[in-house]
């Protein structure tokens, strides 16, 4: 009789110096079951995924792969039993093409050479059995959006027969459309025997496609569970240990005049004749696919890109911001969608990542800056947060990447902007986190602040915007108000379908 379970980790113990980040975690798999592992940053799901993968020794704690038990060293030695890990950090090769990248580690035969044609075609045909046969398999990978780079993710290690595929948060910089696409895949590898443990934080995406969630929270096994003997509520319950009967918190925030002003925006086929407006106290989300031109745009309005026409007009004057620090100055701020590269330096310290764009609140007299003010603002806006930090002298780097995120939230929280852009402000945090930030964004719009927030997340549109745009290859093609507000509606204008039909 086969072994009822695929993967089985018991009492799993896992220590980082005096740190326990792991004490008696057990984790349970069967064969063809999509499993969802789910807790706030800093559970300990990233640790226990890694121990699985090799990546880190356990201290104590035994791991079954079919009923054998492994010790599993190293990562080589967990591929040899078939788990494959996509990580939310990229492991490409930027430099080189996706083909290259797919077959990284078997690029020739027992010959030596490399038969380039042959590789091409057959990571061609791995792309369109996935649905992605629009991605160019001689394409350098440093070309590719970030969407399209986790697809090539995804299709190096699908490519290495996995039994076990752990898929850490793999939806984060995907949108819809081809988030449904990955979902067909999953149900096919299903179909197929194979195990696969999900890690996300998109609750609407656990309850469509696992069978059963194991819950953590700080480090510490909580419960195993059928995904269809609980509900939304319930699970978020179990990873905050709170009550959370609701996900958006209210807003009372009052409209007030008009304080950025975009009129007819062009820049190539990126951005083309771009127009709209938003006033204080509105939160205005920005709606559709990846590559519609969304970030492009908020790129231009914060001076990071040229224009090639239009007008800017921010706090009732045209302006045309030639650097991103011309734009701060103003007053206007931008939560950029790759933190990592552009919304935090990872080996500064959470301190000075914090201030870094309020200077003037802490510099006395002569341009010297005040420790004391430095850090007592730190401090009040990291709590705010809810971050968790061990020193805010430690690196930024050191930080889960939900709290570095909050790190890049909090440095325009002090920073008394007029206008904050937040282009995905959530990607990869925790539903406890993303309640607190949340709360921060309705306290800005509260204090008169205008909000522009691009989300990939339909939901997050749904229930935090005033008002949406949706645009869709370059363009704005529908905008909606806070009682026309749908899934179906914002699916409708992002694929270009009329959002009449029935």
């Amino acid at each position: 009789m086969a072994n009822e379970y695929r993967v089985e980790m018991k009492n799993i113990v896992k220590r980082f110096g005096g740190v326990l980040a792991l004490n008696d975690v057990s984790l349970r798999v069967r064969p063809g079951e999509v499993h969802a592992l789910v807790g706030e940053n800093g559970a300990g799901k990233s640790t226990l995924m890694k121990i699985l993968s090799g990546a880190f020794p356990r201290d104590e704690g035994t791991i079954f792969i079919d009923g054998k038990e492994e010790k599993i060293s190293s990562p080589r030695e967990a591929k040899d039993l078939g788990v494959a890990t996509i990580y939310q950090e990229f492991m490409l090769a930027p430099h080189l093409t996706v083909a290259e990248n797919i077959f990284i580690d078997r690029l020739s035969d027992k010959n030596r050479f490399i038969n380039w044609k042959d590789l091409n075609r057959k990571a061609e045909e791995i792309l369109k059995q996935l649905g992605f046969e629009e991605i160019n398999a001689r394409a350098t990978v440093e070309s590719l959006s970030v969407a399209y780079q986790q697809v090539v993710e995804i299709c190096k290690n699908l490519t290495r027969n996995a039994r076990i595929l752990v898929l850490d948060e793999p939806t984060a910089v995907l949108t819809f459309s081809e988030i449904e696409k990955l979902f067909l895949l999953i149900e096919k590898l299903k179909k197929d025997g194979v195990s696969i443990i999900y890690i996300s934080h998109r609750l609407e995406e656990i309850f469509q496609i696992c069978d059963r969630i194991t819950v953590l929270k700080d480090g510490t096994f909580v419960k195993e569970v059928g995904t269809e003997e609980m509900d939304k509520n319930q699970l978020v319950n179990l990873m905050v240990g709170r009550d959370m009967s609701t996900l958006f918190p209210p807003r009372e925030a009052k409209i007030g005049e008009t304080v950025l002003e975009v009129k007819n925006l062009n820049r190539g086929k990126q951005v083309q004749n771009v127009s709209f407006a938003v006033r204080a106290g509105e939160v205005l989300g920005i709606s559709g696919l990846v590559g519609a031109g969304r970030t492009e745009t908020m790129r231009l309005i914060f001076g990071a890109d040229r224009k090639e026409s239009g007008e800017i007009v921010f706090m009732g004057e045209s302006v045309n911001f030639k650097s991103p620090k011309q734009a701060v100055r103003r007053g206007l701020g931008l939560l950029p969608e790759d933190r990592k590269q552009q919304g935090v330096l990872l080996e500064q310290s959470i301190r000075i990542n914090t201030t870094l764009s309020s200077l003037k609140k802490i510099i006395r007299l002569l341009g010297v800056i005040s420790e004391k003010k430095d850090k007592e603002l730190t401090k009040d806006v990291l709590e705010q947060l809810a971050t968790k930090y061990n020193s805010m002298e430690d690196h930024t780097s050191s930080l889960s990447g939900g709290n570095q995120q909050k790190v890049a939230l909090a440095k325009w929280l002090v920073a008394d902007c007029k206008c904050i852009i937040l282009d995905e402000p959530t990607r990869g945090v925790d539903v406890g986190a993303k309640v607190e930030i949340y709360k921060n964004i309705n306290d800005l719009a509260e204090q008169g602040v205008a909000i522009v927030m691009i989300s990939s997340e339909m939901t997050e549109i749904i229930g935090m915007c005033d008002r949406a745009l949706i645009m869709r290859q370059g363009k704005i093609v529908g905008e909606l108000d806070k009682s026309e507000l749908g899934e179906d509606k914002l699916i409708r204008y992002s694929m270009g379908v009329n959002v009449h039909e029935e």
